[in-house]
């Protein structure tokens, strides 16, 4: 048996299960998982999924059909692709129309003590990077999307909306480009954090729109940061959209089409450019870290994951 924190029939609770049983699956005992905005927005009623929560995750292989697996520490793609369709075949199960996604959609998560996945998800971590960098794997990958979706060079002049954990994330990866590069946001003591690590900061109450940036990444996880994008790109510009929340946003069309705005939806990215960044010490993302709770207090966990000013919340099984 095993605990696990579960959202079921609108209830978020700690239950002892059975290890998880999938054939032919990787068994990893989880050393540490991190709360997302999107675990916050799936008891909120996001992807109507029920069952275990998480999936950022680093964590042990306790057992494989691939025995070099056994006793490694590992990361791992949370998409779960049939592997025989045309996504799967060009190595994009992350938009497999059959997949599962762990914690999210058809398949249990990461807040529990062990959880399945196909070897071929998993990604070993070299030992330059350790558990509390390595657990921002997921993230920081989703972070590294943008730039397989859109080309950043120094002449580009790029804003990122919101100061929260992903917010952060895509401003130290973007940063790495060299471009003119602007974090906005609510809270000073994120935007300062965001100054520590070399990127430019401004308040949302300062901010005089106009629409003159290249590239505006929304990142707020709230419905009025599309408003303010389209504010800011200025004509024919791209605006990448990262945020996932439950419920619908009103879209000005006619801005779109007039101004030719280029949308772009941004989800998963690869591990192995957000591991390179790691090891190479070339993001730093420990400073993010707020707190960190065993498994067994995971409902006090998710609160506080949801107070304001909070970044990254931990669970240790």
């Amino acid at each position: 048996m095993m605990k696990a924190l579960r959202f079921e029939q609108g209830q978020l609770r700690l239950a002892d299960l059975p290890l998880p049983s999938r054939e032919g699956e990787a068994l990893v005992r989880v050393t540490l998982a991190g709360i997302c905005n999107t675990d916050v927005e799936i008891v909120r009623g996001y992807a109507n999924f029920s069952g275990t929560l998480g999936h950022e995750f680093v964590g042990v292989v306790e057992d494989a059909t691939d025995n070099s697996l056994i006793g490694q520490r590992v990361v791992g793609e949370i998409n779960a692709g049939c592997g025989a369709c045309d996504e799967c075949l060009r190595n994009h199960a992350r938009h497999c129309r059959r997949r599962n996604v762990l914690g999210i959609r058809g398949r249990d998560g990461a807040f529990a003590e062990y959880l399945r996945l196909p070897a071929s998800n998993l990604l070993l971590v070299p030992d330059a990077i350790n558990d509390h960098q390595a657990v921002f794997a997921e993230p920081l990958a989703a972070a590294c999307a943008i730039l397989e979706q859109v080309t950043l060079t120094s002449a580009h002049r790029v804003v990122v909306i919101g100061d929260g954990k992903l917010g952060q994330l895509i401003a130290r990866v973007i940063a790495t480009t060299g471009c003119d590069l602007t974090l906005i946001g609510k809270h000073e003591s994120k935007l300062e954090l965001a100054r520590a690590a070399g990127v430019k900061a401004q308040a949302l109450a300062d901010v005089v729109p106009a629409a003159d940036f290249d590239v505006v990444i929304e990142a707020s996880g709230s419905a009025s940061g599309l408003q303010l994008a389209l504010d800011l790109i200025r004509p024919r510009g791209v605006v990448v959209l990262k945020s996932t929340f439950h419920g619908k946003v009103e879209l000005d069309a006619a801005r779109v089409i007039v101004n030719e705005i280029k949308l772009i939806g941004s989800r998963c990215g690869r591990f192995t450019d957000a591991l390179a960044l790691l090891a190479d010490r070339r993001v730093n993302v420990e400073p993010l870290i707020t707190d960190e709770f065993a498994l067994a207090d995971g409902v006090a966990a998710m609160n506080k994951a949801q107070e304001r000013g909070v970044l990254k919340v931990l669970l240790r099984p």
